[in-house]
């Protein structure tokens, strides 16, 4: 990915979008039931004999893409184990030999749809001490705000998963409208501008040298 080139989110929403709470709360008092790919399935079955047999934190990076996240993570937390999840096989090749397992971190990298793996994991009642959503796709368009992981109906299995839930956005009414969500589900939290001296993922690197910010949100679940 090269460096400086990004180019900034065009959107025709100026703001919120005028049908987020109507949506949320639709799927806050929803069930959601969407079978299960046996894929999915598969994968997480994988997951779940190492996390039950693992005596340490487990930490989330949900849309990891090529895992440069995971492995950074890894070495931040080096007592937890960290899973990252992405939906593309093509973008989990890419993972670099120099993000795999070292003596810094452990982590996993798996194939899978977040819309089945959260439910899995909320159903095998596992706990995250922390959960990254770094860049997910913004989806900026307003007649695809149910594309958005907050206007999805996934959107109730982030808020049951707990943890120190933490998004990162370049785009600030993603963010907003995220929080938003949590709020309608009884969790409120601010949204700040996030700086470091270190990029953690690719895109993280890329928006940074264009010259564009990146928005986050933390929050205790």
């Amino acid at each position: 990915m090269t460096d400086a080139n990004s180019r900034c989110i065009v959107s025709n929403q100026p703001g919120l979008h005028e049908k987020l709470d109507e949506i949320v709360l639709k799927h806050l008092s929803a069930e959601f039931k969407k079978p299960i790919a046996e894929h999915t399935q598969a994968a997480f079955d994988q997951v779940n004999e190492k996390v039950q047999a693992f005596n340490g934190p487990i930490i989330l990076d949900s849309c990891c893409g090529v895992g440069e996240s995971t492995a950074n993570l890894a070495k931040r937390h080096p007592d937890a184990l960290v899973i990252g999840i992405d939906k593309s096989s093509h973008r989990l090749d890419k993972h670099d030999i120099e993000y795999k397992q070292t003596d810094a971190g452990q982590y996993i990298l798996v194939q899978a749809d977040l819309n089945d793996f959260w439910r899995l994991a909320v159903a095998a009642n596992w706990q995250p001490s922390h959960h990254y959503l770094l860049y997910p796709n913004p989806w900026p368009k307003a007649k695809h705000l149910q594309r958005r992981w907050h206007g999805a109906a996934i959107f109730p299995y982030i808020v049951k998963l707990g943890g120190r839930l933490e998004l990162r956005s370049n785009w600030d009414i993603y963010v907003k409208e995220f929080a938003r969500s949590l709020e309608l589900a009884g969790h409120k939290c601010d949204v700040e501008l996030y700086e470091s001296d270190t990029a953690i993922t690719p895109f993280e690197r890329k928006y940074w040298a264009s010259g564009q910010q990146s928005h986050r949100l933390v929050i205790n679940l």
